[in-house]
């Protein structure tokens, strides 16, 4: 997947009217077509297999790109970085996982996008807390949840609301509201002005019910997942970490049958000391977590 040069590319010279028309016709794949070609990809590493998963997604990862208008960034290297992250997901995507590639390559998708809005705002004014980057992909949404889209400061009463809503400070909330505003736009105007007036930006506008704020406080109960895992694996041997580690935390897992011989016992002696091991594992980290519960 080292060659992309004969992808459209988003042009801000050209309008994005026309990339998002050439992306269309891109046909969609089926179930059983993207099935195969996501396994030729990981068998055979074919490339004209990748691109075709690629090609197939653009509309996705624009209209994914098309939700984060309003952070005042050219649209055309949002939508390129949305297309950075899918094919980071196609390189990395299980079809033996049982879902579709959509499904995964919409969380690497917001995730590059997401990190390129925060290098081009600056991490160190916006700054790093979960809270803050939870503010700052939220705020709009729950100003208008609240009736509170009016240019200027917020009223008290819609900043105190805010600021619970969010879990953050009023202070945050103030400083924020004036660095995001004057960047929002009406999304009933045509895309381009090179098309036939019917292809809206609303069009293509992210779903609602994906919310940023939850994928924050996932990302942070994924965190602290980790962290308990990390100090957990003092409560087993040396086999059972290498065990353990190998079928279940690398990336490309190793089957019984490879670990039966590097240890040359039995698959299912292989497969009993990864189950204790889990089991042991799991009971350490609720442990853990309720002792952190307590303090």
């Amino acid at each position: 997947m080292s060659n992309y040069a004969n992808l459209p590319v988003p042009s801000p010279e050209s309008g994005l009217s026309r990339y998002l028309q050439e992306i269309r016709r891109f046909p969609l794949l089926e179930p059983e077509e993207e099935y195969m070609l996501a396994k030729r990809w990981v068998k055979d590493h074919d490339k004209s297999s990748a691109h075709k998963l690629v090609t197939s997604h653009l509309r996705l990862a624009a209209k994914i790109a098309m939700g984060y208008r309003g952070y005042g960034l050219p649209q055309a290297e949002v939508i390129s970085e949305a297309n950075v992250g899918l094919m980071q997901a196609v390189k990395r995507f299980d079809p033996e996982k049982g879902f579709r590639l959509a499904t995964y390559a919409m969380w690497w998708i917001r995730a590059a996008i997401q990190e390129y809005i925060l290098r081009s705002w600056s991490l160190v004014k916006l700054g790093t807390t979960s809270g803050q980057k939870k503010l700052f992909f939220n705020l709009r949404k729950a100003k208008a949840r609240i009736g509170a889209l009016e240019e200027g400061d917020l009223k008290p009463e819609n900043l105190t609301q805010i600021a619970s809503d969010l879990g953050v400070s009023e202070a945050e909330v103030v400083s924020m509201n004036r660095r995001l505003a004057g960047g929002d736009a009406s999304l009933n105007v045509p895309v381009g002005s090179d098309g036939d007036g019917t292809l809206q930006w609303q069009d293509w506008i992210e779903d609602d019910s994906v919310n940023q704020a939850q994928e924050y406080e996932a990302n942070d109960e994924l965190e602290r997942r980790r962290e308990l895992l990390v100090q957990s694996f003092d409560v087993l041997n040396d086999r059972e970490k290498d065990i353990l580690t190998q079928r279940r935390l690398e990336e490309n897992p190793c089957t019984l049958e490879e670990l039966s011989g590097q240890y040359g016992i039995s698959r299912e002696r292989i497969r009993q000391i990864e189950v204790r091991a889990f089991e042991k594992l799991q009971k350490r980290m609720r442990e853990l977590a309720g002792n952190s519960m307590r303090v």
